[in-house]
């Protein structure tokens, strides 16, 4: 974990926005916002990542992790909706892509504690994101509960996945996706995704 520590703070100083968010289809229903997940790689990978890296850990983990997510996502889009101000959202956003990718490329054992610190940040960044999206209203609300949702479903995803893969004795695959992860997410850093 230390040795990710630099790599991933380089990267969020580094990346330029990736402006998926602001203006990013319709924002008023929950079907709009069951649908967003799955309209950018860095929704996408990063909640299956979570599921993925969930599922990797066991125990206590398989539901806290993607629960503290879930949990963290309407609390960051609350406070977007409140207009509290918070900064580096977009490169954090860029920054959990490749994080949680190599973490799940490498299998990285972390306490329970210590992995539900590193999610609580990260999806801190992705509610925002899309809280700031929404207008504070009884819509916006139902858009923020689609999109958890969908997160909870793509965790859940990521979750069978795994668990199909170690089944198959095929762990490798698990890491092939979190590597797969880290790639797409080093190309929406480069802008080349």
């Amino acid at each position: 974990m230390k040795k990710l520590l630099p790599i991933a703070t380089f990267l969020t100083f580094v990346a330029e926005p990736a402006m998926a968010h602001i203006g990013h289809g319709p924002t008023t229903s929950l079907a709009a916002g069951f649908a967003h997940p799955f309209s950018g790689f860095d929704h996408f990978l990063v909640m299956l990542m979570v599921g993925l890296w969930a599922a990797q850990k066991g125990g206590r983990a398989l539901w806290a992790w993607p629960a503290i997510f879930v949990g963290m996502i309407l609390f960051g889009g609350a406070l977007a909706m409140h207009g509290t101000p918070l900064p580096f959202v977009e490169p954090a956003i860029l920054a959990s892509v490749v994080a949680l990718g190599l973490l799940v490329t490498l299998a990285v054992d972390l306490p329970v504690g210590a992995g539900a610190a590193v999610i609580t940040v990260f999806a801190l960044f992705h509610g925002y994101a899309h809280g700031s999206e929404v207008k504070e209203t009884v819509s916006g609300t139902e858009y923020l509960a689609g999109f958890a949702i969908a997160t909870a479903s793509l965790h859940l995803v990521g979750i069978g996945f795994a668990k199909v893969m170690k089944c198959f004795q095929l762990q490798s695959a698990i890491r092939v996706a979190g590597l797969l992860c880290v790639l797409v997410g080093t190309g929406l850093f480069a802008g080349v995704i």
